[in-house]
């Protein structure tokens, strides 16, 4: 009997045999009923067995090997994602739904086997195209259930981000009010302002991570355009740089027009995140330079710094989320979690801008940013 037929006729068996097994899996199993446990198996078998009659030829064979061929078995597809899926739900780990899949493969070809009394080259071709239905649904599983992990961690992160923002309000109002109403002096004065200081940093860090999240739940970075001058933004940000770190003395040059049509708050995430980043990693905090040159259509910002300049390897790298400076130690305290240059980059993405940087030992690092007046 050939081995689509096979996987027909004892479809019901061979799903008898995989509830078994999947019963073994605890401590999620423990609570599922038989309808959970069989889940789609009975699906993919049957899947399987239609692709297995559908005609291939020897390049289809080839490429499908390498994961690229068309998609011939929409119904296999969707059965592995929906497994992938519900086992994520029902808290089966990737390593668990996957040897599922291994002992449905040995399952199948050792009841088959012993079916057999004279096998022929044509059984032998059945087993590589079951091998090969059976990886299609593999990969759709775990690709469905690598998805819901994903997912998953960011509506976590998006909850405890959000969370988070009310018990750092209250921490920086009451450091404020307390800084208002008492004639704080010596240590009391300095603890006020450091408790202010590492609220603002961690408020800075609270956004940054709810940007994250919003991009990875494809969101786009929303803005609300309206009329700025990038100028005066540069310096409030450079004055509020100074304020938290008296030795830093960023120099502003501007040239031109330096007014358009932005989002307000999303240019002063950009600017902080980048007059800061220059300020960290500079050698000297009073050699960062910002540069603003009004051009007819659009306005050149650019962030210069002098210090250890970034890895060629790195560049390629730098704007990726979660990605930490190269001269940062493993395991020392920072105020970063590696998204401020994500964000720069979301910033300048949202209004239809370019970013580039730059970075050598005798020309130090420059980020220059492209803005279009108008959005």
């Amino acid at each position: 009997m050939r081995l689509s037929d096979f996987i027909r006729q004892h479809a019901d068996h061979i799903v008898e045999e995989w509830e078994q097994f999947a019963r073994t899996i605890t401590p999620a199993a423990d609570t599922m009923d038989q309808a959970a446990l069989r889940d789609h198996a009975k699906a993919i078998l049957l899947a399987a067995a239609r692709d297995m009659d559908t005609a291939q030829t020897a390049s289809e064979q080839i490429a499908k090997a390498k994961g690229e061929g068309p998609e011939k078995t929409p119904s296999l597809d969707e059965a592995g994602a929906s497994h992938g899926e519900l086992r994520h739900t029902v808290g089966f780990d990737l390593v668990q739904m996957t040897s599922e899949f291994r002992h449905l493969r040995a399952c199948v070809i050792r009841r088959w086997v012993n079916s057999l009394e004279s096998p022929d080259m044509a059984y032998i071709q059945d087993m590589i195209r079951f091998n090969e239905a059976i990886d299609e649904a593999l990969a759709e599983s775990t690709a469905a259930y690598a998805e819901q992990v994903n997912r998953s961690r960011d509506i976590f992160l998006a909850i405890l981000g959000h969370d988070l923002r009310a018990p750092l309000q209250a921490v920086s109002m009451s450091t404020e009010l307390l800084m208002r109403k008492t004639a704080l002096e010596g240590d009391a004065l300095t603890c006020a302002l450091n408790i202010k200081q590492g609220a603002r940093h961690m408020a800075a860090m609270v956004s940054d991570l709810l940007e994250l999240v919003r991009s990875r739940l494809g969101k786009s970075l929303p803005i609300e355009p309206a009329p700025m001058d990038l100028a005066d933004a540069a310096r409030a940000v450079i004055a509020e740089a100074c304020a938290g770190n008296p030795e830093c003395d960023p120099t502003l040059k501007t040239e031109g027009d330096t007014h358009g049509v932005w989002d307000a708050g999303r240019i002063d995430q950009l600017l902080q995140n980048l007059i800061g980043n220059a300020l960290q990693h500079g050698s000297d905090p009073r050699e960062v330079v910002v540069t603003l040159k009004g051009e007819a259509r659009h306005v050149l910002l650019t962030v210069h710094n002098y210090g250890n300049p970034i890895p060629e390897e790195a560049i390629g790298t730098i704007f990726d989320p979660l990605v930490r400076s190269a001269d940062e130690e493993l395991g020392q305290p920072s105020t970063s979690l590696g998204l401020g240059l994500f964000i720069v980059k979301e910033v300048v993405t949202a209004h239809g801008g370019t970013i580039e940087v730059s970075s050598s030992e005798a020309c130090g690092t420059l980020f220059s940013v492209t803005l279009p007046r108008q959005v």
